[in-house]
């Protein structure tokens, strides 16, 4: 049997399992665990000495809501790039600008808008990359666009991943593509090259 095939069936797999699990949290447990989650990153040394990163604006219920995170950065003088989406499976970092418009997308995601200052891929030091979720090498199971593995596959800077503890996985199913981030972060454990702090 052909083996990614087996990988993409078994990724659909625990997408299902990853969202049935999120379903079973309330509210507040969401957000404590966004609130820990932002705690964890904003304590981390490379995000300290960044000047230019990259994130992404969270999906309520799917995804830690890093829009309070962007904000923060931003307020710290940092400068935030967020994803905005191009045909052909592409994206682009446009600058998150305070008071300009957001742009509501595929899936109700919210992107600068391409009048927002473009960012180039040199310019990052630290992204943060979105997941359904990880597992302890760092590997990600994306939503299956593969727009982030193919930016990433150009990206020299450093990358962190969050990840809610009860969505941490032992191993993920791997294809040749795929990249593990540097850094994944739970709720209470941070592990870096695969080894637990």
């Amino acid at each position: 049997m052909d083996r990614s095939i087996t990988a993409a069936e078994e990724k659909k797999t625990l997408r299902l399992r990853a969202r049935e699990k999120l379903a079973c949290q309330t509210e507040e447990q969401l957000r404590a665990g966004d609130r820990a989650l932002f705690a964890a990153f904003l304590a981390l040394p490379q995000v300290g000495r960044a000047d230019t990163l990259f994130l992404f604006w969270g999906i309520p219920g799917r995804e830690p809501e890093t829009g309070l995170l962007v904000r923060e950065l931003t307020a710290m003088g940092k400068r935030v790039g967020l994803p905005r989406m191009l045909p052909g499976g592409r994206l682009e970092v446009r600058q998150f600008v305070p008071g300009a418009p957001m742009v509501s997308a595929a899936f109700g995601i919210q992107e600068p808008s391409a009048q927002a200052p473009l960012l180039a891929a040199e310019e990052i030091q630290l992204a943060l990359i979105p997941a359904v979720c990880y597992d302890r090498q760092g590997f990600r199971l994306g939503f299956g666009g593969g727009y982030y593995d193919r930016w990433l596959a150009r990206f020299a800077g450093e990358t962190v991943g969050l990840c809610r503890e009860c969505l941490l996985q032992r191993r993920l199913p791997r294809e040749a593509h795929d990249l593990p981030v540097q850094t994944v972060l739970t709720e209470i454990r941070r592990i870096t090259g695969g080894v637990e702090a």
